[in-house]
């Protein structure tokens, strides 16, 4: 990888998320903890998550990334309140498709990822880009769990 493209990667825009993350404060007693990391660069995302009648109310999260995704946990942290399991997925499958198979831009309210399109270039970045999402959905998916078997 040429230093010029290291440096295109890791454009001013990225650079201000990854310094702005938001929702970092972990959460007293969540519905669900779920934390990820990524085994090839050792970034870890510890997600918290509170859901009330299906549409996320509470998060935090404890990021330890590369600026990339520490980004992404930024974009995520800036939309994540009021949504549902469906939404948190599709945002997670979208970015997956954009990152890895040339996909479209994630909907809104998650379209400011677009902002890590040059990442797709970058595949050893993926696992950490993907780390807040993933492990977002997976809170949602084991509280469901719980309330069902409840």
């Amino acid at each position: 990888m040429a230093d010029t493209d290291l440096i295109k990667l890791y454009s001013g825009r990225i650079l201000e998320l990854a310094a702005d993350i938001p929702l970092t404060a972990r959460l007293d007693a969540p519905d669900a903890t779920v934390k990820k990391r990524s085994p090839l660069c050792g970034s870890t995302v510890t997600v918290d998550v509170d859901v009330t009648e299906g549409r996320i109310t509470g998060f935090g999260q404890d990021v330890k990334a590369c600026a990339l995704g520490q980004a992404s946990a930024a974009i995520l942290g800036h939309n994540v309140i009021g949504r549902t399991r469906a939404e948190i997925e599709t945002a997670r499958d979208q970015l997956k498709a954009m990152l890895s198979s040339g996909g479209d831009v994630p909907d809104a309210p998650f379209d400011g990822y677009d902002v890590l399109i040059p990442a797709r270039d970058f595949r050893n970045r993926h696992a950490s880009i993907m780390l807040a999402l993933e492990a977002t959905a997976e809170a949602m998916a084991n509280i469901e769990k719980n309330q069902k078997s409840a």
